[in-house]
């Protein structure tokens, strides 16, 4: 069976090296067939040694690579991913967030048809995908850098993060594809009692979820203590959170 690469990105200090090192473990314990696992990051201190960790690229677009401040904000650095070439890595990947916790089997996210497969955006109605999963093709997307690096002001003009740019770019091309909605779920949307249920029932794993998504707040230990984050919002302490995510 061909090996298959999972990606990670880690920059900044709002995820601490234990995000990289819990989301090996917990695709290690997920993922059936080969794989490697990458995390690109520019703090490679308390990354478990058996984790591949590689200096986030340098692309060839002068704001990335001088780390901009702009570019630190809102996923941009995520488009490192499709430098080319990227170390020695090839083949099918999927990157994943650091701010997720596996529930379920990742090979099926392998099997599933399509160039660039990302989860719909759950607020939106326009078609914008949500990176924090997606799987594409080492090297199938170096065009989209090229457009942003050759004119940046208008490549942006009309979107407000890196999601919107690239599900927009790969869509005008044909290339755009979902994953199952309930493969992918949010945790403050999807699991989250609604209402004054959250105030007696704790947060449940949705029917079929496989990623669960902590985007904005709570993050997986809030959501272990019952921290919302959000003073509107209540959440319970979450067992299962605890259970997965190690």
């Amino acid at each position: 069976m061909q090996t298959v690469n999972v990606l990670c990105i880690k920059w900044g200090t709002k995820y601490g090296p234990d995000y990289v090192n819990r989301l090996h473990s917990m695709v290690s314990r997920h993922l059936k067939r080969p794989f490697r696992f990458v995390c690109l990051t520019d703090d490679k201190q308390g990354i478990d040694p058996g984790i591949e960790a590689h200096d986030i690229p340098l692309v060839g677009f002068q704001d990335f690579d001088e780390r901009k401040p702009w570019t630190f904000g809102h996923g941009w650095l995520k488009l490192t991913s499709f430098h080319a070439p990227l170390y020695d890595l090839s083949g099918p990947t999927l990157f994943i967030d650091l701010d997720v916790v596996i529930v379920g089997s990742l090979d099926e996210f392998f099997d599933e048809p399509g160039e660039f497969i990302v989860i719909r955006e759950w607020d939106k109605t326009d078609g914008t995908g949500n990176t924090s999963v997606y799987r594409f093709e080492i090297g199938a997307h170096t065009d989209a850098l090229r457009h942003l690096a050759d004119n940046p002001q208008k490549a942006m003009a009309t979107v407000r993060n890196e999601q919107e740019y690239i599900t927009g770019f790969v869509a005008r091309q044909g290339k755009l594809r979902y994953w199952p909605d309930a493969w992918c779920r949010s945790f403050k949307r999807h699991c989250v009692q609604r209402g004054i249920r959250s105030w007696f029932v704790p947060p449940q794993i949705p029917e079929g979820a496989k990623i669960i998504a902590f985007h904005g707040k709570p993050n997986p230990p809030d959501a272990i203590a019952g921290i919302s984050g959000k003073w509107y919002r209540r959440v319970l302490p979450t067992a299962w959170v605890a259970e997965h995510w190690r």
